[in-house]
Formats: C-alpha cells, sequence, structure tokens
C-alpha cells in the first residue's frame, strides 16, 4: 500500500521534531581529536538536561551561543528582602547577581545560593521562582481554558446541532470520562458532583503528557515528569477524597467489620486502613511520574547513542548509528503518545474509584 500525501507529510514533521531536539542539546561530542573546542558529552548530562526542570527554557546551542527564553527569578532573602529579576543575569550559571547565583555542583546543586560580601555561600533563599515546569504548566492551562471556551461557544452556537469544531473533539472525551469514569466508579446519584474536578484532571494531564513530546518552544516542558506537580495532583485527590467522605468511609478506617483480636489489643487493622489512606496519593504520584520520566529518558538515551559512538569510534560511526538511534527514538514516541492517553485514564480513574469509595453506603 502506497503512503498517502498526508502520511508523508506527518512522516516529515515527526523527523524534522527529532532532528530540531537533537541540535537543541547544549553538549556535543567531540569527533575526534583535533576537535578540542567542542565539549565533551556526558549522556548522564546530556539526559538530565532535558527532564530535569529549569530557570530558562533552552531552545538550542550554535557553537557557543545559548538561545534561551529567561524566566522570572522570585526569591526572598532574611537579610535584603525580596527580589525580582530575569534568569539572564546569571548568564546560564556563570556569574553571580545581587549575591545570589546557580550552583552547578554539591549538595546545593540546581538551585539558587545566597553570597554574602566575601563571596562564601551563607544558606539557600525562599524559591518561589517561575521555572520550566511552571511556565509549560501555565501554558497548558490557558490552552485548555481556550479549548473549553471554544467548545462552549461552540456548542451554543450550533444547540440541537452535530458538534462541529473543537467540540466534535472534546465531547466524545467528557462523555468518555462520564460513562466509562465517573459513573462506574463513583455511582450513577453521585458522580455529577465531581464531574468537573475529573474532567480538569483527565485534560490537564493528557495536554501536558502529549506537550511534553513536542520539542519546539512553548512545548516540550517534561511537567507529569516533575514529581512536585504529581505530589500536587495526588494531594488535590486525597483533599477531596476525605472531605467527601462519609461516616462509613471513617468507619471503615478506624473501626472497620473484622474479627476484634484484628483491633484489640492491637488496633492492627486500623493502622492498615490509615496508612492506607496516605499510599493511595502516593501511588498516584510515583505512577504518572515514573512513567512519564521513564518515556522522555528512553527517547534521550536512545539519542545519545550517537554520540556515544561517535566520541568511541568516531563520525563515521556515530553517523552510521544515527539512522537506527532515530528510528527507535521514534518507536518510543509513539509509544509515548498511547502511554499520555493510558495514563491521563489511570489517574483520572484511580481518583473516581478513591472518590466512590469515600461515598459508599453501608453493605
Amino acid at each position: 500500500m502506497k503512503a498517502t500525501k498526508n502520511q508523508k507529510y506527518s512522516a516529515f514533521i515527526l523527523f524534522f521534531l527529532f532532528t530540531f531536539s537533537l541540535a537543541s542539546t547544549p553538549v556535543f561530542a567531540k569527533s575526534d581529536e583535533h576537535n578540542s573546542h567542542a565539549k565533551e558529552f556526558i549522556p548522564g548530562e546530556f539526559i538530565m538536561h532535558h527532564v530535569a526542570d529549569a530557570f530558562e527554557w533552552h531552545l538550542a546551542t550554535i557553537g557557543e551561543t545559548h538561545i534561551t527564553v529567561p524566566l522570572p527569578i522570585i526569591l526572598y532573602s532574611k537579610t535584603t528582602g525580596w527580589h525580582v529579576f530575569m534568569s539572564s543575569r546569571f548568564e546560564h550559571g556563570h556569574a553571580s547577581y545581587h549575591n545570589f547565583q546557580l550552583a552547578h555542583e554539591g549538595e546545593n546543586a540546581g538551585k539558587i545560593e545566597e553570597l554574602n560580601a566575601q563571596g562564601e555561600v551563607v544558606g539557600l533563599p525562599i524559591n518561589l521562582s517561575i521555572t520550566k515546569s511552571i511556565t509549560g504548566a501555565i501554558f497548558s492551562v490557558i490552552l485548555m481554558v481556550w479549548i473549553f471556551l471554544a467548545a462552549a461557544k461552540s456548542a451554543k452556537r450550533n444547540a440541537g446541532q452535530a458538534p462541529r469544531g473543537v467540540l466534535n473533539v472534546v465531547e466524545p472525551i467528557i462523555v468518555f470520562v462520564r460513562d466509562e469514569i465517573a459513573k462506574p466508579a463513583i455511582g450513577e446519584h453521585k458522580f455529577e458532583k465531581f464531574m468537573p474536578y475529573l474532567l480538569t484532571l483527565f485534560f490537564f494531564i493528557l495536554l501536558n503528557n502529549l506537550m511534553g513530546l513536542i520539542p519546539i518552544f512553548p512545548f516540550g516542558a517534561n511537567v507529569t515528569g516533575n514529581i512536585a506537580v504529581t505530589m500536587v495532583l495526588a494531594l488535590f485527590t486525597f483533599a477531596v477524597t476525605n472531605i467527601n467522605g462519609n461516616k462509613y468511609y471513617w468507619k471503615e478506617i478506624f473501626n472497620p467489620d473484622v474479627p476484634w483480636w484484628l483491633k484489640f489489643p492491637i488496633p492492627m487493622m486500623p493502622i492498615i486502613e490509615l496508612s492506607g489512606m496516605f499510599t493511595k496519593p502516593f501511588v498516584l504520584m510515583v505512577r504518572l511520574f515514573a512513567n512519564m520520566m521513564a518515556g522522555h529518558m528512553i527517547v534521550t538515551v536512545f539519542l545519545s547513542l550517537i554520540f556515544i559512538f561517535g566520541k568511541l569510534m568516531g563520525t563515521v560511526a556515530g553517523l552510521s548509528i544515527s539512522p537506527v538511534s532515530i528510528a527507535f527514538s521514534l518507536f518510543i514516541m509513539m509509544l509515548d503518545i498511547l502511554v499520555s492517553f493510558i495514563q491521563a485514564y489511570v489517574f483520572t480513574l484511580l481518583s473516581a474509584l478513591y472518590f466512590g469509595m469515600a461515598k459508599a453506603e453501608h453493605h
């Protein structure tokens, strides 16, 4: 079967995205001994650079020139108060500004340190800076609000007609979350209260999962691969579950219907049930973080093979392995698209199950 024109364009776009991502790395392999001006390629730094959070948004490196988008730095010092400036003041970590510097090594690596008049590190300020992950999350929220407003406008304009435009894409997902997640997990007459949260959760995770796979600004931020983000999402689910817990939910935690010798003299079952309250959000947090982080890391590992072979065996070896490396990276990329949907579904489903347990009646 011959490939259609759209399929050829799609393949070309995917190849361009990966080529751009490859060219955007700030470190380069030495092609040979004579190329002494190139910085030595370190796989660990290459991988962590692409998956870790940052105070600036790196776009590309051309020669010795780093092309970045500076982000706001917001710090509070106990001695000098508030400081607000752009991350470009650090000059990619090579300069200090107002007695603050970006640490590159030691226990504070990647953090902003406070210095005294002599240039000695005196501690860490309270850091409320807008990082790459926060910027990516803000952009995804703006995009999500635009999508839902456009869908609502389309529904109002075409009332009683078949859905069109954005609504045609959004409506099946909303119906799926309602009929396949919320109703079965929470109950026919109790699910509506939780639908706004579940829909927000599903679309936020899905959008950030997919946006993180596109290595072009303002996409490419590894938002859901940041454990701080997944922790906040899990804490929201934890709060909603326990705020809406009825008397039967709390009874099953502190006085479950089990033989008395499992509760006295050692309250074994209440301890297990109580610990379960905290392990549930912990599992939510780690599952989403680990799956999304792993996908990004695997792609960068395959791309690293080009530089590793080029460093160990020469330029020809690096060029020879590049088609295989890019092919495997594309395969993982396609797999990550599927994982993005699955992780959004699993996180939302488990949250709905917890809500259903909190609202369950006595059996």
